[in-house]
């Protein structure tokens, strides 16, 4: 995918830009999902020769004999995966994640036993859970560059 993608982590210390990307993928490994904390990773490859750090850089974790992991070592945001000259971003990380659908699963067999159903469960929605949400007042960046991070105060 060629354009201009941007992204970073939570708090705005670690940011980036990828001009080339390939092929978004979730891998259901178990390392990724304790690397992200979640159900499984999300990344898509990019190209190094079109990435840039534009705030900060990464911290690396070495999670394998192979494998090393980026992230903000201020707020823990999970943002990349290299293994040997090859790197992936997480696609999370990025201000529009909507324009990176995964197109493969791997390690499919290490998923989650549940995982194939998880989205047939009922989507919930109550006034109270409308009403915290409407109150929280994030303190995370924005999903664009910013000059300045975090904002200067009066």
């Amino acid at each position: 995918m060629d354009g201009i993608f941007t992204g970073g982590c939570q708090c705005g210390a670690v940011r980036f830009r990828a001009e080339k990307l390939g092929r978004p993928s979730i891998c259901h490994c178990r390392m990724c999902q304790k690397a992200f904390g979640s159900l499984f990773g999300a990344l898509v490859t990019a190209d190094h020769a079109h990435l840039t750090w534009t705030r900060g850089q990464p911290s690396l974790f070495r999670s394998s004999a192979k494998v090393k992991r980026g992230f903000c070592n201020k707020c823990g945001t999970p943002l990349s995966y290299h293994v040997g000259e090859s790197i992936e971003l997480a696609i999370g990380a990025f201000d529009h994640p909507e324009a990176l659908e995964p197109q493969v699963q791997v390690n499919h067999d290490k998923r989650l036993p549940w995982i194939d159903h998880l989205f047939d469960k009922p989507a919930v929605k109550t006034p109270e859970m409308e009403a915290f949400f409407a109150s929280v007042v994030s303190n995370q960046h924005p999903d664009h560059d910013t000059a300045v991070w975090p904002p200067e105060e009066d």
